[in-house]
């Protein structure tokens, strides 16, 4: 009877610590973060019980609603331009060859590179120059530069993992370009989309930077509102806000990786 060779003891490496001591240092202060927000105390030095307080007090704060109602606003609206215009440079971008294609190529996704506080500025810059009143449209606005090219970036992964002979076939059976688009390239590229709204539509939403150069008055969203409360202090209060706002980002980012894994597969 042949016996298994004992198993040699699992040894601790540095990369392994390593590993962990990043986790901990990325992760623990949101533990902190939402350990706090059931903390029973006004302040957050000392634990003085559990309770949920807290969460159902941000229900009847009416600044709090009103920037959250224009963080949908503008998250919902920038979407649903770039939805339209992200997936027409991405496609554009994969079928056609024109002068100057990889310089505008280039700018296309800078806004992915490019800083925030750069884009801010150069916003603000542009809209002062042109004397234009800083509102929620001019969030709106510049929230669908930077949203375009998450988009296109979606997409354009998905269009890498299509079929080229896809449109041939179509058109070869009878369909005009239009139709071999929206009846047969669209579909197979509705998982990238998706992925690509909501992903824009989280960065929409937790952007503070660019929304406080270019908010009018009154236009606050949730980030700005956010930080003009902790300008006071921490309290449980807009430690509950926070995690809210943790949660519905990273649910929305893992369904839209979800969505374009499954995408990507099939």
């Amino acid at each position: 009877m042949n016996t298994l060779p004992p198993s040699k003891p699992r040894r601790i490496t540095w990369q392994g610590i390593f590993s962990v001591s990043m986790f901990a240092f990325m992760y623990l202060p949101i533990f902190v973060l939402a350990t706090y927000s059931f903390n029973r105390s006004p302040y957050s030095a000392t634990w003085q019980g559990f309770t949920w307080e807290w969460y159902q007090k941000l229900w009847s704060e009416e600044r709090i609603l009103l920037a959250l109602k224009n963080s949908l606003i503008v998250g919902g609206c920038a979407v649903a331009v770039s939805a339209v215009f992200g997936t027409l440079m991405a496609v554009g971008l994969a079928k056609y060859r024109f002068p100057g294609k990889g310089l505008y190529q280039g700018i296309a996704y800078l806004p992915l590179i490019i800083p925030d506080i750069a884009i801010a500025v150069a916003t603000l810059v542009f809209l002062a120059s042109f004397a234009i009143p800083l509102s929620l449209g001019t969030i709106i606005a510049a929230h669908t530069v930077f949203c375009i090219a998450y988009v296109a970036l979606v997409v354009n992964s998905r269009l890498e993992h299509l079929d080229p002979h896809l449109e041939e076939a179509a058109l070869d059976l009878g369909a005009n370009p239009m139709q071999a688009f929206l009846q047969v390239i669209l579909p197979q590229l509705l998982p990238g989309i998706i992925s690509g709204c909501l992903l824009a539509f989280v960065l929409s939403l937790d952007d503070f930077l660019i929304a406080s150069f270019t908010a009018g008055s009154g236009a606050n969203t949730l980030p700005m509102e956010i930080f003009a409360r902790i300008r006071a202090g921490v309290k449980p209060d807009i430690n509950a806000l926070s995690v809210i706002l943790i949660v519905v980002s990273a649910t929305l980012a893992f369904i839209a990786e979800l969505i374009r894994t499954r995408g990507s597969r099939e």
